[in-house]
């Protein structure tokens, strides 16, 4: 993402760079991650967009790490059972193609930062996204794919149902659910997780940034913020 587009967002580079650095370093010394994040938001005075996408991104080495291991390549992915965290994927995608912001997590991981979850509707841009997930899942080919959408955001039944058909008319092996609380099938779930939810990463084995994935295929990912560690700072790694 360019210097001018995230000021365009209200979002800045330099101050958030700096902002970063900080949050990273305390992570490493194992402050408390939500008074770390005060403590730094207060110093550099930032917003609440801003902070939210340090929350998003910024994370300690060793849990970046972690989660950086778990992660596998989309070829691994052929003849394999694969479970997408529904919502999760959708709106990240749609959050790339709609130039909202969105942040490359020290872990690898591609997020949004739109915190839409609870308010998401279907829009135009829902149908690209969605197609555009089929048509990966076509060419990866798992060996079944289970879509998992959080029942209680409005409308999810019929979003299953339209997953459930386009799967069914693409001839690929799968179901798409709307589910009370989707995280406790994606943890248990024993084959690969598509998500960047760092709740259900941490308790995974194999996991797949499949938004991330599919945006970098797709368009040219203008709002991804990048907020790379310095080199040679000290103490900040």
């Amino acid at each position: 993402m360019s210097q001018s587009l995230i000021m365009n967002n209200k979002l800045r580079f330099e101050d958030l760079q700096e902002a970063a650095e900080d949050f990273r370093y305390l992570l490493n010394r194992e402050y408390p991650r939500k008074a770390a994040l005060e403590l730094v938001g207060n110093r550099y005075g930032l917003t609440f967009d801003e902070r939210h996408l340090l929350h998003r991104g910024i994370f300690s080495s060793s849990d970046s790490k972690s989660r950086r291991k778990k992660r596998i390549f989309i070829e691994e992915i052929r003849n394999k059972d694969l479970a997408i965290d529904g919502h999760n994927i959708l709106i990240t995608i749609e959050a790339g193609l709609s130039s909202r912001p969105l942040i490359l997590g020290d872990d690898g991981f591609v997020r949004d930062i739109s915190g839409l979850s609870g308010s998401f509707k279907k829009t135009e841009t829902t149908e690209k996204a969605i197609q555009f997930i089929i048509n990966a899942i076509k060419k990866i080919r798992p060996r079944q794919t289970l879509f998992l959408f959080d029942a209680p955001i409005s409308m999810s039944g019929k979003l299953a149902q339209e997953v459930r058909s386009r799967l069914k008319r693409e001839n690929l092996e799968g179901d798409a659910l709307a589910v009370k609380i989707p995280e406790k099938i994606l943890i248990g779930f024993p084959g690969v997780i598509a998500t960047s939810d760092t709740a259900v990463i941490d308790q995974s084995k194999m996991v797949l940034d499949l938004a991330g994935y599919i945006l970098r295929k797709k368009i040219r990912l203008e709002s991804l913020v990048r907020l790379r560690r310095k080199r040679g700072s000290v103490g900040k790694s």
